[in-house]
């Protein structure tokens, strides 16, 4: 029965479509359709559902489109130049000590200066002229922002970590085993060192070698020449910025932080009112790929949701444990990234393991504290491994700026190397310890 499961079929078909180099958007549009027929829904209750999904989370969407925007007014005023030339100072010629720079960069964006992918478009792109100078791989500075963007949340209770971690903890309440939010971290930290060894190894002996890429015209700018006097469209642009921290923190919502930041830097005149269309034009080129790659996989998860095949692939899946410790976390983990793969959220997920792996984890003795770092394992692994996560889509979105590198090849493939062995290595040992 396993065999035939939906969901393990369609995320199959996806990711060899785009191994095979299928556009992403195209990949989830018949891997939705494969889950709909195999698990008997019929092709027009799949279109149905596929549709109605993309409109569950239309707010990402926005935001994602107005921060393009926002990224590419930003980038205008030539801001985005000043930090390169300064960070470029930094690291003096060090390729390991740039990579590095860029891991702390996006660690900042998930805890302290909450902001996930928003400043990989106004950070990249300047700096792929930098990059190229030393000769980077840039797969191992796919490898440094997909780290930043996901350890952080897994390892610390502050910033989106504080909602993943309660995410967690509410669910595993729910269904049975009592955890205070504010100990989850307690039990995931070691994950997040797991994560880091990863990237560690990675970057010092699978991507170390020089890798050459071409000067491309308009990101072939000479920071020696670049002017860093602070002009007061310079200033214009880092309020901007700071305006939109601030009203995402306090009204909750990024597009609407984005739309008061773009009105800062056109009314404030940092950016001509006549060159409005042009910009924004840019800035959807530049996110609006990603808002539309997250839609369809809202559609696709509405449609393995509805053909049952994630509750049938977990029940398939329990009936070969029995009652090995070693077994059911090998299960649970094959599962969990085989679900996070497909939908590209690790958020989403927990509610859905956690209903069967809690009583399982109990049955089998796990402890409350290997049941929630499996649980959070479990949740999160695929994340950056999987072509339709925000975790991928983003570095891509900035080191291809200049069209030379590849999603799946560049992104995808060295991050599930660099996150997700890691991850399922340590989840399968860390019953012995903890």
């Amino acid at each position: 029965m396993i065999l035939t499961n939906p969901v393990l079929i369609s995320v199959v078909v996806l990711l060899v479509l785009c191994l095979l180099k299928v556009n992403v958007l195209l990949a989830l549009f018949i891997s939705a359709v494969t889950a709909g027929l195999v698990g008997g829904m019929g092709i027009e209750p799949t279109m149905t559902t596929f549709i109605a999904g993309i409109g569950e989370d239309p707010e990402t969407a926005l935001a994602y489109v107005m921060l393009g925007g926002l990224a590419a007014t930003i980038s205008y005023t030539g801001v985005s130049d000043i930090l390169a030339v300064k960070i470029a100072k930094v690291v003096d010629g060090r390729a390991l000590v740039f990579i590095f720079v860029i891991a702390f960069i996006a660690c900042l964006s998930q805890n302290l200066i909450p902001v996930h992918i928003a400043f990989i478009p106004i950070l990249i792109p300047p700096l792929l002229i930098v990059m190229n100078k030393m000769k980077i791989d840039r797969r191992a500075v796919a490898c440094a922002l997909a780290f930043g963007l996901r350890a952080p949340y897994v390892a610390i209770p502050a910033g989106f970590g504080l909602i993943y971690h309660g995410i967690i903890a509410n669910n595993m309440t729910k269904n049975g085993m009592v955890v205070d939010k504010m100990e989850v971290w307690r039990y995931t930290w070691t994950l997040g060192i797991a994560m880091l060894i990863g990237l560690i190894l990675v970057v010092m002996f699978l991507y170390r070698k020089p890798r050459e890429y071409k000067d491309v015209q308009g990101f072939a700018v000479d920071l020696d020449s670049v002017d860093t006097t602070m002009t007061p469209k310079h200033y214009a642009a880092v309020i901007a910025a700071v305006a939109t921290l601030v009203i995402q923190l306090v009204a909750g919502s990024l597009p609407l932080g984005a739309l008061v930041g773009l009105a800062i830097m056109f009314l404030s005149k940092a950016v001509k009112w006549s060159d409005m269309d042009k910009i924004m034009d840019e800035g959807v080129g530049l996110m609006g790929f990603i808002a539309f790659v997250m839609l369809a996989s809202n559609g696709f998860s509405a449609v393995l949701r509805d053909t049952g095949g994630v509750e049938q692939l977990i029940q398939s899946s329990l009936q070969f444990i029995g009652g090995n410790q070693f077994l059911g976390a090998l299960i649970m983990m094959t599962v969990g990234l085989f679900i996070v793969m497909g939908t590209g959220t690790s958020f989403g997920t927990v509610p859905v393991l956690a209903v069967l792996y809690v009583p399982l984890c109990a049955q089998l003795g796990f402890s409350v504290a290997a049941t929630t770092l499996l649980i959070a394992a479990a949740a999160t692994i695929g994340d950056t491994g999987s072509p339709v996560s925000d975790t991928t889509l983003g570095p891509t979105a900035g080191l291809n700026a200049d069209g030379q590198h590849d999603h799946i090849w560049d992104t995808c493939v060295p991050t599930f190397i660099a996150s997700d062995i890691p991850i399922f290595a340590w989840a399968l040992l860390s019953h012995l310890f903890i």
